[in-house]
């Protein structure tokens, strides 16, 4: 009897060293290595901080992807944040209202091609940038829609000072870090007589005095086109007959951990004062029935889809029409 014992102890010592490790550990261990690959480092206190966060995320992201949607979550670089904290390093914190957008884009008659990809098309379209720890989402969706416009009308893709826009366009109602709009920048393009390179004036992620040197300026505008608020085939006709186009929308926190498909939110607003982040739609196409936007982001080629996404089109999603716009190149 008691070699018998000894057995089933033994067996049981065994076979709880052999059990898969409790949900916390492998929790924790998904953190060390997700660390791992986003060279993130922590003091003590602050491990434990982000490792609750962390694990907070990962069962929100569980929870979405075993629903029924149209786009799945996943564990990027912001997955040891919340939602408070992403926004205040990486959305517009200033309020920004587009309702005084005056529409001048003339709309034409379709009828449109299905899809249209400007990626595709030419060497149109720079490479995705990281606006970093900044609210400047509207420098990079201001410079990625001009290099595209001169691209298209030159045959040339320069890539474009933000750091110019965060530093000198505070006259035309932007707020560097904190925020501002596309159709404002290109006003404040226009009127500055043009912007520089990025190589010419670097981007450093926070605010600084103006450096413009307009004998460096390497694109222009001549005049800014708004689309009429509201009027998402306007910026259909737009994209699919001239260029890629600007826009704004509101991002809630289910968008910060977004990985791929279709993006739709029930949480966002789709009225013009409540945006929060500016993009670039470079195209559209359709998904399982499901029209939607090919937009170029500015948090990295890591996050989303290269750095791009998809969010449903013909539906005002998250107030994407509210202020759509784009320049017209002086060359």
């Amino acid at each position: 009897m008691k070699e018998y014992l000894l057995a089933a102890v033994l067996l049981a010592v065994v076979h709880h060293m052999c059990a898969a490790p409790p949900l916390a550990d492998k929790d924790e261990y998904l953190f060390k290595t997700w660390m791992f690959e986003h060279n993130k480092e922590y003091g003590l206190d602050e491990y434990y901080q982000r490792l609750q966060i962390f694990t907070e995320n990962k069962r929100r992201i569980d929870i979405h992807n075993a629903g029924n949607h149209t786009f799945t979550m996943g564990l990027n670089q912001f997955a040891d944040m919340s939602f408070e904290e992403f926004k205040k390093q990486y959305l517009l914190t200033e309020p920004q209202n587009c309702s005084a957008t005056k529409g001048n884009h003339v709309k034409g008659e379709g009828p449109y091609p299905d899809a249209i990809d400007w990626r595709k098309k030419g060497h149109y379209v720079s490479d995705v940038k990281n606006q970093g720890g900044c609210g400047s989402c509207w420098t990079f969706s201001t410079t990625g829609c001009l290099e595209s416009v001169t691209a298209i009308a030159t045959g040339k893709l320069p890539l474009l000072a933000e750091q110019q826009l965060v530093d000198c366009a505070g006259a035309f109602n932007n707020h560097g870090c904190n925020g501002g709009l596309p159709s404002q920048a290109f006003e404040y393009i226009k009127y500055s007589k043009g912007i520089m390179t990025e190589d010419d004036y670097p981007y450093t992620a926070r605010d600084g005095p103006c450096k413009y040197n307009p004998q460096l300026a390497a694109a222009f505008v001549k005049d800014v086109v708004n689309i009429t608020r509201y009027d998402e085939m306007g910026m259909v006709d737009a994209v699919a007959k001239f260029n890629p186009v600007s826009f704004a929308f509101e991002v809630t926190s289910d968008f910060m951990l977004y990985k791929k498909g279709v993006y739709t939110s029930k949480e966002c607003h789709n009225t013009t004062d409540m945006v929060n982040h500016a993009v670039l739609a470079v195209g559209y196409d359709e998904e399982n029935s499901t029209p939607y936007w090919i937009v170029k982001n500015s948090w990295g080629a890591g996050w989303g889809i290269d750095g791009y996404f998809y969010i449903e089109r013909g539906k005002n999603m998250c107030g994407i029409a509210a202020c759509s716009s784009y320049p017209l190149p002086l060359i």
